[in-house]
């Protein structure tokens, strides 16, 4: 049986919840679902035993950090095989905070932060172009992220 089957009205209002703000006390969830927080705390763990929930995370503001520029980068393989080499080295560099194996023209696509576009021009040339079965990149310049969502 899967797992989606398993998880009922309450579990999804408690995921709304936690996904608004990960550090809300379980006593004002229990509160807005109208039961105890031991409930609360019983249901928060069975939803990470399944894997529903993989953790929590403080969400750092690229641009308040220097990282003004936001980036999306398809990326060409020289051949399919070549994927998981390629993925281990793109893992190294510290800009690329998102990578997903792709279907459509691309191999691969990523998601980089830079200082600015002269930064990300530095780390496409000498970083990702450089790396040993990538033929080409296309990248796109994010000028605004309207919303950002679970």
């Amino acid at each position: 049986m899967e797992d989606s089957h398993l998880i009922d009205d309450l579990d999804r209002k408690i995921l709304s919840l936690i996904t608004k703000n990960a550090r809300i006390p379980y006593l004002e969830v229990a509160r807005e679902c109208n039961v105890s927080g031991a409930a609360i705390h019983q249901r928060i763990q069975r939803l990470s035993k399944m894997g529903v929930i993989t953790g929590s995370e403080f969400v750092i503001s690229p641009k308040k950090i220097g990282f003004a520029t936001c980036a999306y980068v398809g990326i060409f393989l020289d051949s399919a095989h070549l994927y998981p080499k390629v993925v281990a080295q793109l893992r190294n560099i510290p800009e690329i905070t998102q990578c997903h194996y792709i279907t459509g023209g691309y191999s691969i696509f990523i998601k980089i932060f830079t200082r600015d576009n002269e930064d990300l021009k530095h780390v496409l040339v000498e970083k990702v172009q450089a790396i040993d079965g990538v033929s080409r990149t296309e990248t796109f310049i994010s000028l605004e992220e309207s919303f950002n969502r679970q």
